[in-house]
């Protein structure tokens, strides 16, 4: 039905409206990544969601990792900019649309997850104006083709609802090939120096593969990430799906494509992979 499909609420302005030129800006920033191969199969990626013309480059490094790759589903986990709630929201059924046409959610998946916890809910009002999940999927369209997936988005970011979305994820995942992609930028708005310090912690985090420590130092106000649940979520994921192996494939800020350092937001492309047993 009309009412499942979310319309794009950024094409145009976060990234190019038109198709042709949406997809060849994708093309040029996936092929400016050296090719680069993990041990074995990539089951998480950290993303960032701004606008393409600034955080494009550093995303393009996650998403030629997985280029031609073939996943059952992807999930992608947003956090919520501009609807305050609590608990996590799942868009059940339908699909989302980009000027590259309609990504479908894998209802069955969906389905499944909504019913892994009570964290969970159904409610579609926090998907329609953000940005966190839309901005990743025209990447993953030029990525891998066709492809089904659901999406989550963030009310509460807190380490406990974090570890029940993940365990939700997880079961509902058995038996079937997921990519997790945990949608967040870094520190917001300090000058380049004092980002590159905070946003370090993050990193070191994400590479030693500590979710709990990254959510405790988020949570102290030690470093910032707005997608911070996601990214947890997303590494909690991957540690459950057997992901020992973790890349931290690219880090930048703003300033490094505006040339402006005084106010910077900061952008983090890693991986969570599986390696080979044995």
């Amino acid at each position: 039905m009309e009412k499942d499909i979310r319309k794009s609420v950024i094409a145009g302005t976060w990234y190019p409206g038109d198709p042709a030129v949406l997809r060849a800006e994708i093309r040029r920033y996936l092929e400016a990544v050296p090719a680069r191969a993990v041990a074995g199969p990539v089951v998480g990626l950290v993303s960032p969601h701004a606008g393409y013309v600034y955080s494009g480059p550093v995303a393009a490094h996650g998403y030629r990792l997985i280029e031609g790759k073939r996943y059952d589903a992807v999930v992608v986990i947003g956090p919520s900019h501009r609807v305050p709630f609590r608990g996590v929201s799942v868009w059940p059924s339908g699909g989302y649309e980009t000027p590259l046409g309609v990504v479908p959610v894998e209802a069955g998946l969906a389905e499944a997850i909504l019913g892994g916890s009570a964290v969970l809910n159904a409610d579609r009002r926090p998907h329609a104006a953000e940005h966190s999940v839309e901005i990743q999927l025209p990447f993953l369209q030029v990525a891998l083709g066709p492809f089904a997936f659901v999406p989550l988005v963030m009310g509460s970011q807190d380490f406990r609802t974090c570890e029940a979305v993940a365990e939700a994820l997880w079961q509902a995942a058995k038996g079937k090939e997921v990519l997790v992609v945990g949608s967040s930028d870094l520190s917001h708005f300090h000058d380049g120096r004092q980002a590159e310090r905070l946003d370090a912690i993050v990193v070191d985090l994400v590479r030693k593969g500590d979710p709990r420590g990254l959510a405790r130092r988020l949570e102290e106000g030690s470093c910032e990430a707005c997608g911070g649940g996601p990214v947890v979520t997303a590494m909690l994921f991957a540690g459950k799906a057997g992901a020992r192996g973790v890349q931290v494939l690219r880090y930048a800020h703003s300033g490094d494509v505006t040339g402006d350092r005084s106010q910077v937001v900061g952008y983090l492309s890693a991986a969570f992979f599986r390696e080979p047993q044995g």
